[in-house]
């Protein structure tokens, strides 16, 4: 039997998976203060911070990881499921649930991480999202008479880009999957036109 495979739909969910896996060791974003004096490694999935050399994690931030990892693992899995079975019936819920995921992982992330920054730059401080900038605390953050200055660098890691590529993929699995239906549709009725008849003869005839 020749299966019909929706093969963006492999694609993304093989690149789902691994950047899922890749994110419990490098995060999405990655911010150093005073050459790793304090330093915060940012990503949907493991968000954690380091000062002094010693880490530590927000219990609300960890939550929202965890609920991140189950959506991604979810949404890796069924779209699986879905490439491999693109014209079941249940083919286009497994799809609906799964292509949007990823998109809404990074909006949300580069939506949280821009806040983020824009509330440190009304503070006075001023954090790079990507490059390296010279930052100065306020005056009204140290004692008087004294200047805090350090180095500061932003950078997006690989498991960022990767989470793209799998945003990109799944946006043209959900294009690609009328393709894959279409098919699968003049595939059937191509076998029901050749499909050899038998003449039946009446009573009469025999």
């Amino acid at each position: 039997m020749n299966r019909k495979i929706n093969w963006f739909g492999l694609a993304a969910g093989v690149t789902i998976l691994i950047v899922l896996v890749i994110s419990f060791f490098v995060p999405w974003w990655q911010l150093a203060v005073a050459q790793d004096l304090i330093k915060v490694n940012a990503s949907p999935v493991n968000t954690n911070f380091s000062l002094f050399g010693t880490p530590f994690t927000i219990p609300l931030i960890w939550a929202l990881n965890i609920i991140s990892i189950l959506t991604l693992v979810a949404s890796g899995v069924l779209m699986l499921l879905y490439s491999v079975f693109p014209t079941k019936s249940y083919a286009k819920e497994l799809l609906g649930f799964s292509y949007k995921k990823p998109l809404y992982a990074l909006i949300f992330f580069l939506a949280g991480l821009i806040v983020t920054i824009s509330i440190a730059g009304v503070l006075g401080l001023s954090i790079p999202l990507m490059g390296s900038t010279t930052l100065s605390i306020p005056p009204q953050f140290v004692p008087t008479g004294f200047s805090i200055n350090a180095l500061v660098s932003g950078s997006f890691q690989l498991p960022f880009w990767l989470a793209i590529l799998a945003a990109a993929l799944c946006i043209a699995t959900r294009l690609y999957h009328g393709r894959v239906s279409e098919i699968a549709e003049i595939s059937v009725y191509g076998k029901m036109e050749k499909a050899p008849t038998f003449p039946i003869e009446s009573p009469a005839q025999s």
